[in-house]
This record gives C-alpha cells, sequence and structure tokens, in this order.
C-alpha cells in the first residue's frame, strides 16, 4: 500500500527543491549550487549545499542529503506518503494510491482535519472574547498564563451549551460540514433524540497536534467546582490514537531533536509549564499511560528520555515500564526527581529555577531503579541486606555491558554489606536464565527502504559500513579518485571511456563508478541503488568544485593521475610475483615497460599523451 511510484517520480520531478528548502533555510547562490547554514545540527559556517538540476542536498558537516521529500520528512518529522501529499499539493499533482480504499481514506482524514481547524479556531476565539468564558480567563490567570501563552497553545473555550460549536459551524446544512464528518472528528454525536451535540461542555480545552502542526484532538479540563471528571479527551478516530500522540510535539521537536533529549510528563499543563521555565522540550500522554508506540515515535527526535513523572506512586511505576523499552530501542532513559506531592506545572510557577535543576539532576534510568528498591528495602538486618542485594543484582543483569554490571555491583555490595561475589552469582543466574524484556524489534518492524528519511546519522553509518567493506581505511575527501567520481557524476563527458571500476583503489568509489555504469541515469541511480551509494552520490552533486568543472586540463590532470595509481598498485603486485620467483621474461619486461611508462608520465607533469601510453600497458591486465 502507498502512493503510485509513476507519480512519486512526477512530484520529485516537478518539486523546485530551492524554493522548499528556502522555506526553512536561508540560502544563498555560490556558484552553480545553493548554499546555507544546516537546519539538522548547529553550526556558524555554511556547510549545507543544494543541486537545483538534480534536486537534491547535501551538508558536509553532518552528512545529511537527500531529496525534496527527504527534506520534508527530515525536518518536520513527516512520514513519506505524508512528505509526498505535501509537495503535490504545491504542485497541483493528483496522486494515485496502490490501494483502492487508501486515496479514499486520506481524503475522510483530510475532511477530518479541515473540521478540527474550523473547532479550535472557533474555541480559540470564544475563549479570547466571549463574556462567558470570563471564568475561564480568571482561571487561566491564576495559574500564571498570560495572552500570549494562551494564543501560542491555542487555548479555548467550550461553552455550557448542548449544540453551540454545531451551530455555528453550520453541521447537518447543504454548504457546511456534514453532520457523519462532525463525528467522526470527535467533535460531537447525535443524540437519544437525533440531535447533533457537542462532546465538549464548559470545559478550558488545550487542541492537541500532530508532530507537523496539524489539529487531531481536544483535552478538556473542568474548571475548579464544574461538574464531571478532571479531564475529557477526544476519543480515537481515524486521525487521533491516545496511544501514539504526544501533546506538545508540533512545539517541542527543534527544541528536542537540538537538544538529543526529549522530556515526557503527564499533563498538558506540565508541557506549558516547562516551556514557561525555558525548557521547551516536554511532550505529555494524552490521558492514557506511555506506551511503546510513544517510545516508537520519540526515538525518531532523540535517544535521551527524561522522566518527569509525578513523584508519586503511580508516577514512578509508570517509569519502571521503561525497563523492557530500554534495550529495545536503545534508549539512555532518565529520571527527574521531582519534590515529593509537585508535578511540573505546579512547580514552573512556584520554583522554576529547581524545575530547570530536577531536569539537568535526572537520575540515570538504572541508578533510579536501584535506589528505589534499596530505598524501600529494611537494611537494617542481614536477611533485609541480601534481599534487598539481589533484587538490586537482579536489575543489574538487564544491563548488556559486563563492566558496568560489575560497577553497579560494587556499589549495591557496598550499600547492603553483601558479597560481590555473591550478587555476580545472581547476575550470572539471572543472565543465564534470559532477559524478562522483548527482544529488539525485528525486520518486521522496520521501514521500507523506500520510506526511510536519509538522515544525518543513518546517511553516515550506512556509508561508512560500505567504505569500510574490504578496506580498514576510508579514502580521504579529496583523493583523486574522488574527483574522477566527481566529474562522472557531473561532466561524464570529461571521463575518458577507457577508464574501468578495476582503476579505484576503494571501495567506496569503486562501486560509485560501478553503479554510475549500471544505471541509466542519475535519477534513476538515486532511487534505486544503495543507501551509502546515494548518499555519496547526492554529496558529489552539491560539491560545485570549480576548479574541476569546465577546466580540461584539470581534468585530463586528475585522469592522468588515476592511471598512475593503478599503474603503481599493478607494479606492486608484478614485483611481488618476482620476488617469488616465479618471474619469466614476460613479466620481466612488463614491469620495465610500466616503471619506464609511468617516469615518463610523471616527468612530462601528467601529459595526456603520456597517460595514454601508460593506459595501453594497463589494458591488458584490467
Amino acid at each position: 500500500m502507498g502512493i503510485h511510484e509513476e507519480d512519486v517520480a512526477r512530484v520529485r520531478e516537478a518539486t523546485d527543491i530551492v524554493a522548499v528548502i528556502s522555506e526553512y533555510v536561508q540560502l544563498k547562490r555560490v556558484g552553480r549550487r545553493w548554499q546555507g547554514l544546516c537546519p539538522f545540527h548547529a553550526e556558524k559556517t555554511p556547510s549545507f549545499s543544494v543541486n537545483a538540476e538534480m534536486g537534491v542536498y547535501h551538508c558536509f558537516g553532518c552528512k545529511a542529503s537527500g531529496d525534496a521529500i527527504t527534506f520534508l520528512r527530515e525536518v518536520e518529522h513527516a512520514d513519506f506518503p505524508e512528505a509526498v501529499e505535501r509537495l503535490a499539493g504545491r504542485s497541483g499533482i493528483a496522486l494515485r494510491y496502490t490501494s483502492p480504499g487508501e486515496g479514499a481514506d486520506r481524503q475522510k482524514r483530510g475532511k477530518l482535519t479541515e473540521a478540527l481547524e474550523q473547532a479550535v479556531e472557533w474555541y480559540h476565539q470564544r475563549l479570547l472574547t466571549a463574556p462567558d468564558a470570563g471564568p475561564a480567563r480568571g482561571y487561566l490567570r491564576q495559574r500564571g498564563y498570560d495572552g500570549d501563552i494562551v494564543r501560542q497553545y491555542k487555548l479555548g473555550w467550550a461553552p455550557d451549551e448542548w449544540d453551540a460549536l454545531a451551530m455555528d459551524l453550520g453541521v447537518g446544512t447543504d454548504s457546511a460540514m456534514s453532520a457523519q464528518v462532525f463525528s467522526d472528528a470527535g467533535l460531537g454525536f447525535r443524540n437519544k433524540g437525533g440531535r447533533i451535540q457537542d462532546s465538549f461542555r464548559a470545559r478550558l480545552l488545550f487542541p492537541i497536534f500532530d508532530p507537523s502542526g496539524k489539529p487531531v484532538g481536544f483535552g478538556g479540563r473542568v474548571l475548579p467546582g464544574g461538574e464531571g471528571p478532571k479531564y475529557k479527551n477526544s476519543v480515537d478516530n481515524a486521525v487521533y490514537r491516545k496511544s501514539r500522540v504526544l501533546y506538545g510535539l508540533n512545539w517541542a521537536k527543534q527544541d528536542i531533536v537540538n537538544a538529543g533529549e526529549v522530556i515526557v510528563c503527564e499533563g498538558y499543563t506540565d508541557v506549558i509549564g516547562f516551556a514557561q521555565a525555558g525548557i521547551a522540550r516536554a511532550v505529555a500522554t494524552c490521558g492514557t499511560a506511555l506506551t511503546e508506540d510513544h517510545v516508537r515515535v520519540l526515538r525518531r527526535f532523540a535517544s535521551r528520555i527524561v522522566l518527569a513523572f509525578d513523584a508519586d506512586s503511580a508516577g514512578q511505576t509508570a517509569a519502571e515500564r521503561f525497563s523492557q523499552w530500554e534495550h529495545a530501542f536503545e534508549l539512555e532513559v532518565a529520571v527527574a526527581d521531582l519534590p515529593p506531592g509537585a508535578d511540573p506545572g505546579d512547580l514552573a510557577q512556584s520554583d522554576p529555577e529547581r524545575l530547570a535543576a530536577v531536569v539537568s539532576d535526572a537520575v540515570d534510568f538504572m541508578d533510579f531503579r536501584i535506589n528505589r528498591v534499596l530505598g524501600g528495602a529494611d537494611l537494617s538486618t542481614v536477611k533485609g541486606q541480601v534481599r534487598a542485594g539481589e533484587r538490586a543484582a537482579q536489575l543489574v543483569a538487564e544491563h548488556p555491558n559486563p563492566e558496568i554490571r560489575d560497577k553497579y555491583l560494587v556499589e549495591i555490595s557496598d550499600r547492603c554489606s553483601v558479597s560481590p561475589d555473591h550478587l555476580r552469582g545472581v547476575v550470572a543466574d539471572a543472565r543465564r536464565r534470559g532477559p524478562s524484556r522483548p527482544p529488539r524489534p525485528g525486520v518486521d518492524d522496520a521501514p521500507h527502504p523506500a520510506d526511510v528519511g536519509f538522515g544525518p546519522s543513518g546517511d553516515r553509518e550506512d556509508a561508512s559500513a560500505f567504505e569500510h567493506n574490504g578496506s580498514s581505511d576510508g579514502p580521504p575527501p579529496n583523493n583523486v579518485e574522488r574527483q574522477v567520481l566527481w566529474l562522472a557524476a557531473n561532466e561524464p563527458s570529461a571521463v575518458w571511456p577507457e577508464i574501468v571500476p578495476e582503476m579505484f583503489d576503494y571501495p567506496l568509489y569503486r562501486g560509485g563508478f560501478e553503479a554510475l555504469l549500471e544505471y541509466p541515469d542519475m535519477e534513476a541511480l538515486l532511487a534505486e541503488a544503495e543507501t551509502g551509494l546515494t548518499a555519496m552520490m547526492r554529496e558529489l552533486l552539491v560539491d560545485d568544485d570549480e576548479g574541476l568543472r569546465g577546466s580540461t586540463h584539470r581534468q585530463q590532470v586528475v585522469m592522468a593521475i588515476l592511471l598512475f595509481e593503478s599503474a603503481q598498485r599493478e607494479l606492486a603486485y608484478l614485483e611481488r610475483q618476482a620476488r617469488t620467483g616465479s618471474a619469466d621474461d614476460e613479466l620481466l619486461r612488463r614491469v620495465a615497460s610500466l616503471k619506464t611508462a609511468m617516469d615518463k608520465l610523471r616527468e612530462s607533469e601528467w601529459d595526456p599523451e603520456q597517460a595514454r601510453a601508460l593506459l595501453e600497458l594497463l589494458r591488458p591486465s584490467t
């Protein structure tokens, strides 16, 4: 299921990548390329380059690279279909889907989003201007929320009326929103009398947005003294899944990426409180416990998670569920030690400096769990000491690093007065029994290659893996083989037809040259080749080497040096054969001819004619 490949190709071809990236990055034309500060890592000197002709970008700092679709996915953290759809909308391209119902489903979700957008604005204006919203405005002022906060988070007010929203939006009329869309969006329902009724009444509303900023639902808080449960949330529907949605992620995502850390708390006001305290990287679950789907979403943005739950038994018990996710998703998890009885929203108002401190001093997750076990144990008796030490050791057994495990065991031994060797035996037994956690996400959980963004980390790792396949050291960045490959990618007519892949020593560059020979054009290569190769090719396409472009002399010199280095390797091979005693007259004549031709080429300062003479000697062996 997905979008037809032909339509994806049409979107790529129709998209002006410079126009798209310029909405996020200030680009300046330099020669035939565009340059700017990379949006994916902090830098002061521009290393981000865009090739408008090929529709690709590359950062020479963090190695991020890709096309317009990749860029939109990375910068907005959108999925592949969403990025394609947004670019298609810019170009007026109608998309076709591989599953007949998928296009209809997306159209339906689009209508729900439009309905929610109208509702967000209606509720927001009601809070700002309506007389009946006076108590809500007063409550917000008491909580320390000024008009800027209200507008930033688009807070709203649902009046104490049965169908105020439905009536004002014209639900059910011929020219307005249908009752089905209104209901499917979670905005209302049809009551027993058959009348459309609003879902939220007499509640302060916190609109919930997806990571791209589209509204998906609401969290409604009753005012102090009001009737009903404290919070009421939108019901799950086609655009809202409380087990996946995280409140505040749309505002916090850039700060999360910049810090490499996300703070997870429990409530809407906690998120706003963190932001008021100058910590704008907090998100919250929406009326549900943290789920594995939440963790999967967060792992796309940061590898470190700080848990900032209320310091009561429920909050701390929720934190312990991370024991099975920390290893599965290769996360670094810490726990903020909040004061007893305080939540982040309250602490942000009463003592914002302390809130910042508990985040910066967050305790490593393993330390937190060990402290909980030992803190609740009776260490005044020998039996209590041994029991607590063994329980803590069983937690340590989950850690994959043996050295770290042993350091923890020594610490537990000191605190419990239990022999470290006894604790090591407990760990060994626990590890023999196997971990009590789910396996790492497998192949079924991995995204399809066509749906993977070429981000700052993935490309570098993939390229490195390919680069070191058969070579212990990677090629230097300005190696002559890279220069020839640059010509093959940017000015292929400048590459002598006699050049073959075997003349490249480094596997990465040899593979790149082979790919250029294999694929009919660059577009096909970028779409179908291995990730490591496509990352390198994008880098070559945006690297506007003015010294090579248009300089016939330098191009020929580069070809000559490539041949010379290839001849050096051939000569070394032949000389090794001669030393083994397997030399015959033909081998000795070949060694002498190569040496003579190489000397002439070097003395001629890389004259093309001398290079071609050397080429004739290399041809039999290539």
